[in-house]
């Protein structure tokens, strides 16, 4: 056996809500310098970025990696980090941790299984919510992570307070959750890609005594839920990453962006840093669903008079 036995017990809401936010920091502090290098590649060709001769390029995912740590040191690749676990903690407990609550809420009673609509409707409904409550988080992240590519003259934030404080100041409250539809639209699909995904492997593996429920299993399934999630997704996520990063007024809305992007690098703009998002997400989900289910089942066997 591989890791914690499944309690008796299942965990109750509120351990599931404390692990998923605890988990996804965890995974957050192993994969954030490739979130920093897919951001990089995301924003790299937008229009407003001068040209010259000083313009750092980026080359794929190694190639940013090392270009940002011989430019800019290695604290570049963290730059963002405190916004990100601020994120995480607040929209990962939402829409991984009461995943399986909502899931059941839509379940017929009765029923033996839950049916893949009531798995993708949880999903939708779990990640719209969690984006509703922490975009401004997502904001803050997305803007210090390309705020450091520039020169120290050009830099809009000093740090994650003054970019909280510096945002609302110069683009009013509505500022902190600028592209909140498409990151909905983003993070709904992602949330569908990954938890229903997870699901559906994980529990495809158990039916058919393919595996036992431990730590190779959801390996398994937590890295097939990645790679689904980096494909659909991919396409809103570069939108939503130039969508929030633009200054005020250079995009109407994130369909202008969208159009802004299809016209100067066509289909291909849609999966820029496709490399960097799914080695992050695919090792991001690798991490956070091993490190959520070890640790709701340590909380559970921790507090069982709880469960």
């Amino acid at each position: 056996m591989v890791g914690l036995k499944p309690p008796e017990v299942p965990p109750t809401a509120a351990m599931k809500f404390v692990s998923a936010g605890t988990a996804a920091c965890i995974a957050d502090l192993c994969t954030f310098p490739l979130d920093t290098a897919k951001v990089r590649l995301q924003i790299q060709g937008e229009v407003r970025i001068p040209r010259s001769t000083g313009t750092v390029e980026y080359r794929g995912v190694l190639g940013t990696l090392s270009t940002m740590v011989r430019t800019e040191g290695p604290r570049s690749l963290y730059s963002g980090l405190a916004a990100g676990l601020q994120r995480q903690m607040s929209f990962a407990s939402i829409r991984i941790g009461l995943y399986d609550s909502v899931k059941q809420l839509y379940t017929p009673k009765g029923a033996e299984s839950t049916g893949l609509a009531a798995r993708v409707l949880a999903g939708c409904t779990t990640g719209a919510v969690a984006v509703t409550c922490a975009q401004p988080t997502d904001v803050v992240k997305v803007r210090f992570q390309a705020n450091v590519a520039l020169p120290d003259c050009a830099r809009r934030y000093s740090g994650t307070v003054d970019a909280y404080r510096t945002i609302a100041r110069e683009e009013g409250v509505r500022g902190l959750w600028r592209g909140t539809l498409p990151n909905i639209a983003r993070n709904a699909i992602i949330n569908c890609g990954e938890l229903v995904t997870y699901d559906l492997i994980k529990d495809a593996l158990l039916r058919a005594q393919l595996m036992t429920d431990n730590v190779p299993c959801h390996f398994i399934a937590a890295f097939g839920a990645g790679f689904c999630a980096t494909v659909v997704a991919s396409p809103v996520d570069v939108v939503k990453t130039r969508y929030m990063n633009a200054g005020p007024g250079q995009y109407r809305n994130a369909l202008s962006c969208l159009l802004a992007l299809l016209m100067q690098d066509g289909l291909a703009g849609f999966y820029k840093g496709f490399v960097p998002s799914f080695l992050r997400l695919g090792s991001w989900n690798v991490v956070m669903f091993i490190s959520y289910e070890q640790l709701q089942r340590a909380a559970a066997l921790a507090w069982p008079a709880q469960s």
